[in-house]
């Protein structure tokens, strides 16, 4: 009994590892993924397109930002608390565009090497 379990066990891992090399074996997976597939490239159109619209907003979402802190500032007659918190929404406001720009710029610069 234990040796038909053995034999079967060897057998089923021979085969399973055939398998294996077969289906993720470069020259398999070249032959059936020729082309990059439909659903890929909608999923890629697609957060291309979130990435535009992002973009688009971060521009006036700072500028409120910055706006709604330089009034805050303007009209704190003389509170320092307020003063403090106008120049962190100031400060963090521009660090973020900031960093949203250095993103797109490095995402751009890696798909220009890819492509």
């Amino acid at each position: 009994m234990r040796k038909q379990k053995s034999k079967f066990l060897i057998f089923y891992s021979i085969f399973i590892l055939f398998l294996f090399i077969l289906l993720f074996s470069n020259v398999c997976s070249a032959g059936l993924f020729d082309n990059t597939p439909e659903l890929v490239s909608k999923l890629n159109d697609a957060l291309e397109d979130i990435e535009g619209w992002l973009l688009t907003l971060a521009t006036p979402a700072a500028a409120v930002a910055v706006g709604v802190g330089v009034f805050m500032k303007k009209f704190s007659f003389g509170d320092e608390e307020r003063i403090r918190i106008a120049k962190k929404l100031i400060r963090g406001s521009l660090f973020s565009y900031a960093f949203i720009l250095a993103i797109n710029l490095i995402l751009s610069a890696i798909k220009s090497l890819i492509d």
